[in-house]
């Protein structure tokens, strides 16, 4: 594993090099960084992946959709069509990409939008909105949000991990100081205040950046086509856990401390479906997925039995309410 590591390092250190220039010429101004009178502010990362930016996006619309209309735009990741396309909830996962699809179900209130030119989407949604929220966004340097919100993941800090191909930085640990917040997430529970202490000095943050820390909350209840159960129901059966996220580690060692009894089925980030993987998976009895996979699965899987296990994002240390007046002060900033 090593050998292969290193073997990426030519590669990494030309990815480094270009990365590192890109953003050079627009922290000097030589490339245009455009801001807004609307305030934008930015959920993304420094890896490829795996962080928990969606659960993270719906933590934050929780928070502020009750006070300002918000919007959320995303690039729609594999989605089939192009340009600018606002969300419906009778939209296809083809059509608008597995997670604004999902969001756009879960808030049907609030308006979702895809586009790959973040400029372009943001000129169409600021007249809609009191708060765009940019998922995804972190390396989109054409745009200078009002707050960056970087997360990295407990056990996948990104100060420990390496540039593409090494590793899955999609750039330099630099890039960290345009943060405004800093979210670790997916902490263990019970998480030691010695450790937090530990990770913000590695951080070595910059004085305007704040650090909090956030784990993954599961529902108690499993959500089907038809009929809504209690997660214990799984208790004494033997059923297949379908994921197609980056990292589903953290919801299979939940499942194994409730001592469930289950089969993995586990695809790549994003994945599309094949016939033959439907049908294989058709055969099974039970089937458990996340919600963003139900979004790809459900259409396609003729079969009832087919569920998913919602989850949302809590912060350590009782921090919620200065999240939230931090997000609220920079709404509120002309």
């Amino acid at each position: 594993m090593k050998f292969l590591r290193l073997s990426g390092l030519p590669l990494a250190i030309l990815y480094g090099m270009v990365t590192y220039l890109r953003n050079l010429f627009y922290d000097k101004g030589w490339l245009e960084s455009r801001s807004y009178d609307i305030p934008v502010i930015c959920v993304g990362n420094l890896s490829v992946g795996g962080t928990g930016k969606s659960p993270m996006i719906a933590f934050i619309v929780d928070l502020l959709k009750e006070n300002y209309r918000v919007a959320v735009l995303s690039r729609g990741y594999k989605r089939k069509t192009k340009g600018y396309l606002e969300v419906r909830e009778d939209h296809k996962v083809k059509d608008v990409g597995d997670e604004p699809l999902q969001l756009k179900k879960n808030y049907p209130e609030i308006t979702v939008a895809v586009c790959a030119d973040r400029r372009t989407g943001i000129e169409k949604l600021k007249s809609k909105a009191d708060v765009i929220l940019l998922d995804d966004g972190f390396q989109h340097r054409k745009v200078k949000p009002r707050l960056n919100v970087l997360l990295t993941q407990y056990h996948d800090l990104y100060l420990d991990d390496y540039l593409l191909p090494m590793g899955r930085l999609r750039e330099p640990i630099a890039g960290a100081r345009r943060a405004d917040m800093i979210v670790v997430t997916k902490c263990p529970e019970g998480m030691a205040y010695a450790k937090q202490q530990e990770i913000q000095f590695r951080m070595q943050l910059m004085p305007h950046q704040r650090l909090y820390f956030s784990k993954v909350s599961y529902d108690n209840f499993m959500y089907g086509k038809t009929e809504t159960l209690p997660l214990n129901y799984l208790a004494d059966k033997k059923f297949s856990l379908v994921t197609g996220i980056a990292n589903p580690k953290p919801l299979v060692e939940y499942l194994e401390r409730k001592d469930f009894k289950f089969e993995h089925d586990k695809y790549p980030d994003h994945h599309n479906f094949t016939t033959s993987e439907i049908n294989r998976l058709a055969e099974k009895e039970i089937l458990l997925t996340t919600e963003k996979d139900y979004m790809r699965l459900q259409p396609l899987l003729d079969k009832y039995a087919l569920y998913y296990l919602p989850i949302k994002t809590v912060l350590l240390n009782e921090q919620q309410p200065f999240f939230k007046e931090i997000l609220e002060e920079v709404i509120r900033k002309k």
